[in-house]
């Protein structure tokens, strides 16, 4: 998937307003999702995106703890331009679902390994509820 593809599909899901709101709410949310990555993982997430979204990942992750609800509200600061914690939500949600798409099964099942029970909510595994 080229990183074009995978921006419009993000902007297509979320019926965003064009391809560099999307382009930013990719990049927030990888840019936070590499602090919450330990060791390596940061960068063999990043070995299979494309383009400049592999860059927004860090070579090595920080390895940060902090829980799902920080990690929205840290993605809507990285967003800017009054994105709101929920609409940061909804972003990251979709972006994950691309993630999944994205990656090899070996690679999703490596980076989603690291997150705790709460980040189900970010993974679109738990059913969405109204934050």
């Amino acid at each position: 998937m080229q990183e074009q593809q995978f921006v419009s599909a993000v902007k297509e899901s979320l019926d965003l307003p064009d391809n560099r709101t999307a382009e930013r709410a990719v990049k927030a949310t990888l840019t936070v999702l590499g602090q919450r990555l330990e060791g390596g993982e940061a960068k063999d997430l990043a070995s299979q995106l494309p383009g400049g979204l592999a860059d927004a990942l860090p070579n090595e992750g920080g390895g940060e703890r902090f829980d799902v609800d920080t990690f929205y509200q840290r993605i809507a600061e990285q967003e800017g331009e009054g994105v709101t914690v929920a609409q940061a939500r909804q972003h990251a949600r979709a972006i994950a679902k691309g993630l999944e798409t994205a990656l090899t099964d070996g690679e999703w099942q490596n980076f989603t390994s690291q997150l705790p029970k709460d980040f189900q909510d970010f993974l679109g595994t738990d059913p969405v509820q109204n934050r």
